[in-house]
């Protein structure tokens, strides 16, 4: 019995190596917490929910420079020159309908952020959605925003 001891533990051991070395690489994490939480900013609370029916017609505003490579909500690093959107509730991320009332220009985004939280206004677009909309230099419009359902997850780089 003492004569298999040593090849055992060496089986053991090897075997518990081989594992580590074939084993996958770990994936980045999607960072999804907070994402469905209630949350407070400037005293208001807000809880994200399902909203398949969201139509709603509101303010919306665009952001920019002040937020380029970070992190938003849903953990995807914004990018002023894509195509996204911020919203206070609608479940992260979700691809919506915006349409811009005053042109007529119309276009879908991903909201992957929280906002914005000034009263009036019903949606954050990034510069390039404000551009492509039409109202980059007015830095406003009155929009449309409908729901059309989930975004695919974008993996972080890494």
């Amino acid at each position: 019995m003492t004569r298999w001891a040593p090849r055992v533990a060496a089986l053991a051991v090897a075997g518990s190596l081989a594992a580590c070395a074939t084993a996958p690489p770990p994936q980045s994490p999607v960072h999804a917490g907070g994402t469905m939480a209630r949350y407070q900013v400037h005293g208001v609370w807000y809880r994200p929910r399902s909203q398949p029916d969201y139509d709603a017609v509101g303010v919306a505003t665009w952001y920019g420079a002040q937020y380029h490579n970070r992190h938003t909500a849903d953990g995807e690093l914004f990018d002023m020159d894509r195509l996204s959107a911020a919203h206070t509730t609608l479940p992260l991320p979700c691809l919506v309908e915006v349409t811009n009332l005053d042109n007529g220009r119309r276009m879908r985004l991903r909201v992957n952020d929280r906002g914005p939280f000034v009263a009036g206004r019903i949606l954050d677009v990034s510069r390039q959605a404000a551009q492509e909309l039409g109202f980059y230099d007015k830095g406003s419009a009155r929009v449309r925003v409908r729901y059309l359902g989930p975004a695919p997850r974008i993996l972080p780089p890494g």
